[in-house]
């Protein structure tokens, strides 16, 4: 009986120390986890919006790191990372079809030769995309229409190579209801544009590229300003001591965001990727610069870097 009861004693103990220490026991503490999504609408109104703190992210040619450039597994990467926009290259084929690929020639990323423009948009559908060390892959080269297909609702894409066949991208992006998310840019006067560009302008959003190293750099900015200014103004900075740098704020602030490629050494005062690379807080300088959409061949590095300074969804 003595022994019986000190048993019983020890289990009500240990039942009551259980009761008070085991999580098991506790009431569980409910932590929910904060995700943030950006929707498509919500990278459509940061563009229009010069004035946030949010950095958009241009993927320059696609995730070319991860897959071939231009393909549609490389769109498909910045998506699912959260890129906000990816920047492709347009050409038309010899059937008058459009396809992505940044060259005239499809030599240096198929296992084709010749020019673009001599090739059907079936013969092209034959050939492998090459990757970086210029080795086939099973990726094929896309047309615009399947790239918008699977931008749609999803990215912003900005077309290059595109403005001289823009009546031709406009009809496919008409079809395709991307409208909203397309992004057309050239290195061409205000005149220049209205007058050759004019009928698309109230239709997709026309982005002028500035050289600031040029002579009439200050002017032509002052030309895009005065009245209707764009929404954004891409600029090549040669050298980071250029007097135009100073400007941003001031764009900003009336209304035109300020884009800045960190691709190469030259289009940013040697502020770019590769450099990045070694030390991250190499983007510092866009940020203290007031840029508010950098392109990059380096997508997720950069994505990383302004997330931890609260500057990306």
């Amino acid at each position: 009986m003595k022994n019986k009861s000190g048993l019983m004693l020890l289990l009500l103990l240990l039942t009551l120390g259980c009761k008070k220490e085991c999580p098991c026991e506790t009431k569980e503490e409910v932590i929910t986890e904060i995700k943030t999504t950006s929707t498509i609408q919500d990278k459509i109104n940061n563009l229009n919006n010069s004035k946030n703190k949010e950095v958009i992210v241009v993927a320059h040619r696609a995730d070319w790191r991860n897959a071939p450039e231009n393909s549609l597994q490389a769109i498909q990467n910045c998506i699912d990372m959260g890129v906000d926009m990816v920047e492709i290259d347009v050409r038309e084929t010899k059937d008058g079809e459009l396809v992505l690929m940044h060259d005239s020639t499809i030599d240096r990323t198929t296992n084709g030769k010749g020019m673009v423009k001599e090739w059907t948009l079936d013969s092209l559908k034959t050939l492998q995309l090459l990757d970086g060390l210029q080795v086939p892959t099973p990726h094929k080269i896309p047309t615009l229409r399947e790239v918008l297909l699977l931008t749609k609702d999803k990215i912003l894409v900005n077309l290059d190579k595109s403005y001289e066949i823009f009546n031709k991208c406009y009809k496919i992006i008409q079809e395709t209801g991307t409208q909203d998310q397309v992004v057309i840019k050239g290195a061409k006067s205000k005149l220049e544009v209205q007058n050759e560009f004019g009928e698309y302008l109230d239709k997709v959003l026309f982005m002028p590229v500035v050289r600031l190293h040029e002579p009439r750099a200050s002017e032509i900015v002052d030309e895009y300003m005065k009245s209707n200014p764009p929404e954004a103004i891409e600029f090549t900075a040669k050298y980071d001591s250029l007097s135009g740098i100073k400007r941003f704020k001031e764009l900003r602030e009336a209304g035109t965001s300020v884009w800045v490629n960190s691709l190469w050494p030259q289009h940013n005062g040697g502020h770019d990727d590769e450099k990045a690379a070694i030390d991250i807080d190499v983007y510092q300088w866009y940020i203290d610069n007031h840029v508010d959409i950098i392109q990059t061949d380096r997508p997720k590095l950069l994505l990383d870097y302004l997330r931890k300074k609260g500057l990306h969804q």
